[in-house]
């Protein structure tokens, strides 16, 4: 889990230097800071389980078990990228592993976690679908609309909010009526759960608990992480909507330096091994960007393939 961690900070904190470079098009969307979710999330489910994910999911994919190789050359626009250069950033999928997809849209998961979960139901499979968004899609029309159902057809869904505390440059709070997101669980009948986002034991802890109860047919759980995002809502983002004095409390709590150091204390890690798995981290992230600058890109014929409409 640590090394997951390490790996998607390494890769997120790419992102600004290869869009300076024109590596990259579009926006991309970081998050550091919020790594304690997705890895501690992904650690609690079975390897066949099937996740969702957001405009900021290269985490999501990553803790899941994804390629860092082909998410690099997908990013850069290259043949060989798990969508062969044609999804970018906000739309990775790696159907193999479970991951059915970053999605540019807020709240667009909803939606496809649903529809999973409710395969793995008619099916018989033992799967557990989950969802992973931002506190700001829990205003979305589809997040009641999946929550109505998933409620009715007690669903193996887990619906996963990372409350970040920012919806772009909007605080959550003054966008959530009601207050704390997990109250919307009571209104469909099924539990809500707060959890610390920046204690990567914590949020798989938590998973754990809705995973179980998923897989005896209880139905769904809305788990609320808190989290905090460090860097900007994308590259370009100069943060006026914050200050540093707000932000400090936070980065002391910077959830990868707080795990490696309980994992140092209580015997499980040396430092030195430590070290070594950074190291590691690094060369595989160099070893990605050296895989996508050598992938072709695609031939412009290929626009018309794998187009459904």
């Amino acid at each position: 889990m640590l090394r997951r961690m390490v790996l998607i900070r390494a890769f997120d904190s790419l992102l600004p230097d290869l869009y300076t470079r024109e590596l990259i098009r579009g926006s991309s969307h970081a998050a550091i800071g919020q790594e304690a979710v997705a890895v501690g999330a992904c650690a609690a489910l079975a390897p066949d389980d099937y996740i969702t994910s957001t405009h900021r999911g290269h985490g999501h994919t990553i803790a899941k078990g994804g390629d860092v190789n082909r998410m690099m050359a997908e990013l850069m626009g290259r043949e060989d990228g798990y969508c062969r250069g044609k999804g970018g950033s906000m739309h990775i999928a790696d159907f193999s592993i479970g991951m059915l997809g970053a999605n540019g849209i807020v709240g667009g998961g909803f939606g496809i976690a649903a529809g999973a979960a409710l395969s793995a139901q008619m099916r018989g499979s033992g799967q557990v679908a989950l969802c992973f968004f931002g506190d700001g899609a829990i205003n979305q029309s589809s997040f009641h609309g999946v929550a109505n159902l998933a409620g009715i057809w007690k669903l193996p869904l887990i619906l996963l909010c990372e409350d970040n505390r920012f919806a772009m440059s909007g605080r959550a709070e003054l966008m959530i009526a009601g207050g704390d997101p997990v109250k919307r669980a009571q209104a469909y009948g099924f539990p809500g759960v707060s959890v610390d986002g920046m204690d990567v034991l914590a949020v798989k802890a938590a998973v754990a608990e809705a995973h179980e109860r998923a897989l005896a047919g209880d139905g769904p759980t809305l788990v609320v992480a808190a989290c905090y995002r460090f860097q900007g809502h994308f590259s370009g983002d100069t943060q006026t909507y914050r200050t540093k004095e707000e932000m400090a409390p936070w980065l002391e709590r910077d959830p990868i330096p707080a795990f490696r150091s309980s994992l140092l204390a209580e015997g499980w890690l040396r430092e030195a091994e430590a070290d070594a798995m950074e190291e590691e981290v690094a060369t595989a992230i160099a070893a990605a960007l050296e895989f996508a600058q050598a992938s072709p890109w695609p031939e412009a014929q290929e626009a018309w393939e794998d187009v459904d409409a």
